[in-house]
């Protein structure tokens, strides 16, 4: 490649880098909370055993929630800061914000007690009927920031 052709491809990359944060992000939590966790339980016999790999597989997938969302918010901010795409930190912000405090409620407020309900006589539908909804939040906000990069930035 002559100098011309590696700065356009470098330029491109800084360009599309954020889409694929964005496609990482929603297709991890797709994968592992959609078929991953729901395989776990149907092929261990023991809801504890599949309990505790889902628990891992969630909080890995609340860390990358976390850093999908910061990265695309720090991606934002530079944008902001060029005075490129200027609508683009404020449109995707509600939605990184959202995806991130869910995954982080997700980790340190609910995955805990869904771990520890039978042992401490908590409500375990509850626990895990809000950890669900946690999660089904992290996709939806995922899918949002994923459908604005599709739709504005190819």
């Amino acid at each position: 490649m002559d100098g011309g052709q590696t700065a356009r491809a470098r330029a491109a990359w800084i360009q599309r880098w954020p889409v694929l944060v964005a496609a990482l992000w929603w297709g991890a939590v797709t994968a592992w909370s959609f078929v991953a966790v729901p395989l776990l339980f149907a092929h261990f016999n023991n809801p504890a055993v599949a309990g505790g790999l889902a628990a891992r597989l969630f909080q890995v997938q609340a860390y990358l929630s976390v850093t999908a969302a910061l990265l695309l918010l720090l991606w934002g901010r530079a944008q902001r800061g060029r005075g490129e795409a200027g609508d683009a930190s404020w449109a995707l912000l509600p939605w990184l914000l959202l995806g991130a405090l869910a995954a982080l409620v997700q980790e340190f407020g609910v995955a805990q007690r869904i771990l520890t309900a039978r042992q401490t006589g908590a409500n375990l539908a509850l626990w895990h009927g809000l950890g669900s909804a946690l999660v089904l939040l992290q996709w939806a906000c995922a899918l949002r920031s994923l459908w604005w990069f599709i739709t504005r930035r190819l």
